[in-house]
């Protein structure tokens, strides 16, 4: 299944959410070396991207109270015969440390927000050009220093959100890894499923099939209508996908 193309489809806003945080910190991570001026306006851009989120979602609470629901999940299959208890205990105790950690962090994003060099620029970012070197000629002065002055900046304004990025990647880590993929055979490129408590679907298909998913649904039922990526292409009668609920 190596050549199937996932998709991720979050069934409720607080998963839409952390699955955007995720995308922008994995976005800041990748261009963090900051060896082309490219990579360094994707970095930035991204950063501020995930401020904005910071500042809009009280994302530290909301983190905090999924770490809780999902320990309850953990916990009880405690009791189940032959589970791997000392894997669970390990669980366990890295979620209390991350979300421990969460919620002992200083306000995240704050001391981005009050960087003034930082603050000088974000604005521009938001405007169609507007990181030209005549509009933001501190910035370009940022671009010519030393790479490695650049990159020491740069670790330093992923530090502080180091807890929100650990604490949300094992939230997904355990939530992708609560349900297996499995095939199911589709007919006229439609397919729907009546769920329980369902966060997030993960659906794999082949590329060959030229189609892309549309997804519409709740914690409860989903559908699923795949397009063709080509207007002249007719969907085929039958398609092969791999499906989990998480």
């Amino acid at each position: 299944m190596t050549s199937e193309t996932l998709y991720e489809h979050p069934l409720n806003e607080q998963v839409r959410v952390y699955l955007r945080l995720e995308h922008l910190l994995r976005q800041i991570s990748h261009a963090s070396s900051l060896s082309e001026s490219y990579y360094s306006n994707v970095f930035l851009k991204s950063l501020f991207d995930l401020i904005e989120i910071l500042e809009q979602i009280q994302i530290k609470t909301e983190l905090a109270k999924d770490l809780d629901k999902q320990r309850v999940k953990l916990q009880a299959w405690l009791n189940v015969p032959e589970v791997d208890k000392d894997q669970l205990v390990t669980l366990l105790t890295e979620s209390r440390q991350l979300q421990r950690d969460l919620l002992q962090a200083p306000r995240l994003g704050q001391e981005i927000r009050e960087n003034r060099f930082l603050s000088s620029i974000r604005q521009r970012f938001s405007i169609p050009g507007g990181t030209c070197s005549f509009d933001l000629p501190a910035l370009h002065h940022w671009h010519n220093l030393p790479i490695a002055h650049r990159q020491s900046d740069a670790l330093a304004w992923q530090l502080s959100l180091k807890p929100l990025s650990h604490a949300l990647s094992f939230w997904l880590r355990l939530t992708r890894g609560s349900a297996t993929m499995q095939p199911f055979t589709i007919h006229t490129g439609f397919f729907q499923k009546e769920v329980i408590g369902a966060s997030l679907l993960r659906i794999q298909i082949s590329p060959d099939y030229n189609v892309f998913p549309l997804v519409s649904g709740h914690k409860s039922r989903f559908s699923i209508r795949f397009m063709p990526f080509d207007d002249r292409q007719t969907i085929a009668d039958t398609m092969v996908l791999y499906l989990s609920v998480c």
